[in-house]
């Protein structure tokens, strides 16, 4: 049995996440069912992040521990042909017993994309969240640069959490624009559910003065969600990448 490595990627907009539900298509079901077919027996899939629903990813990591003998390119080939088109494994890799793609993740990165202009393009339109009104970058970098280092981010998640503890550590926050695209990219040891959604919702409000900057170090201080900006849909959403 060989534990293996997959490097996904997913367009989001018709799933309901990640994580396998009663009801409702998933991507970890998607490949639960495609690895089970491929071994010919039960297979478990861990992934390095839950993604929520309608949110994309083009550096998703998971893994499952596979008895098949097929070589890595021709296992990645074989799951593809099992799949939708909507989810594409990229690279598979046979890797060491003990990795583990959540316990063993230092950084992931996730990319918030706005679209600013009045007419979206149909060809992005699943991929971006459109805010017609005028953003000011540097108000939003400004902001942008109190969530970075350690601290307690409950005022950027959902009030009830199963996790054990809502501190975690952003190393960088990137706000830029290409054409009608603004994008904010944040880089952390790990991320609350909604955490990036909240932040980018902050931040467009930030941009569009209707909230001062320093309400971010104000929401961190405070703990208080109600301090923050809306949550910004989830269409806007990518994993990009994560290290190890």
């Amino acid at each position: 049995m060989r534990n293996t490595r997959l490097i996904l990627e997913y367009d989001g907009t018709d799933f309901n996440g990640w994580q396998i539900q009663p009801n409702g298509r998933t991507i970890q079901a998607e490949l639960t069912k495609a690895l089970t077919r491929i071994d010919g027996k039960p297979v478990t899939v861990h992934a390095a992040g839950r993604t929520d629903a309608g949110v994309h990813a083009l550096g998703q990591v998971a893994s499952a521990r596979l008895e098949t003998g097929l070589n890595e390119r021709i296992l990645r080939d074989a799951i593809n042909a099992n799949i939708d088109r909507d989810v594409r494994v990229r690279c598979v890799e046979f890797v060491e017993d003990w990795f583990h793609p959540r316990v063993h993740a230092k950084q992931k990165t996730y990319r918030y994309q706005i679209w600013n202009a009045d007419v979206v393009s149909p060809f992005l339109r699943r991929y971006v969240h459109q805010h017609r009104a005028p953003l000011n970058l540097d108000l939003m970098r400004e902001g942008g640069a109190f969530l970075i280092g350690k601290h307690d981010f409950i005022g950027f998640t959902v009030k009830a959490t199963d996790v054990e503890t809502t501190v975690r550590t952003i190393a960088r926050v990137d706000v830029e624009r290409e054409g009608s695209i603004v994008s904010v990219t944040v880089a952390a040891n790990g991320f609350l559910r909604y955490m990036v959604r909240a932040i980018a919702g902050t931040l467009i409000e930030v941009g569009r003065g209707h909230r001062p900057p320093e309400i971010i170090a104000k929401t961190i201080e405070r703990g208080d969600r109600s301090l923050a900006g809306p949550t910004a849909p989830a269409l806007g959403l990518t994993l990009m990448q994560v290290d190890y």
